[in-house]
């Protein structure tokens, strides 16, 4: 007679994969549809194309091509930031004109191969600086950047409902 393992439990309907019904992110600002490609931003330059933005090349011409807003000049024009970045402290203070330029050099680097991760604005209030982003992506690599930097104290508070990243450093 062949034994076998009775006291095995069934695995659990709450625990099994195909009942978990996990929503996905939502940015408002991505569109619902791909536009017609290739197509252009007029405003910053960018072309969609392939399902992707990018920068054009120098020899590629826009006046042929259908004109769309790209979904990072549309939250520039919103004044809708998808992240922001809190910079405060004695520290800071004392050096905020070259962590500020740390900010902006991150933001070069990562502007090469991401055209819609951009600084939508730098506001000074009061002794501490918010640094908007039109990405949830960019005020995290610029929070490290600059953690790894200084050191200090970094926080991060990521709202997937509202698709929204606020980070705060100081020292």
């Amino acid at each position: 007679m062949k034994t076998r393992d009775i006291h095995r439990a069934e695995p659990r309907h709450d625990l099994m994969k195909t009942h978990h019904q996990e929503e996905e992110l939502h940015d408002p600002y991505k569109p619902r549809k791909k536009p017609n490609e290739p197509c252009a931003c007029p405003q910053c330059g960018a072309i969609n194309q392939g399902g992707r933005w990018r920068w054009a090349l120098a020899k590629e011409k826009l006046d042929h091509l259908e004109k769309d807003l790209c979904p990072a000049c549309h939250r520039i024009g919103d004044k809708f930031p998808a992240g922001e970045l809190i910079l405060s402290g004695g520290f800071f203070a004392a050096h905020k004109q070259e962590i500020i330029k740390l900010a902006r050099n991150t933001e070069e680097l990562e502007l090469k191969e991401h055209p819609l991760q951009r600084i939508m604005s730098v506001e000074d209030d009061a002794g501490k600086v918010t640094i908007k982003t039109t990405d949830i992506h960019l005020p995290r690599r610029i929070g490290h950047a600059i953690f790894d930097a200084y050191k200090g104290s970094l926080d991060t508070h990521y709202d997937k409902a509202a698709y929204f990243l606020r980070m705060t450093w100081s020292r």
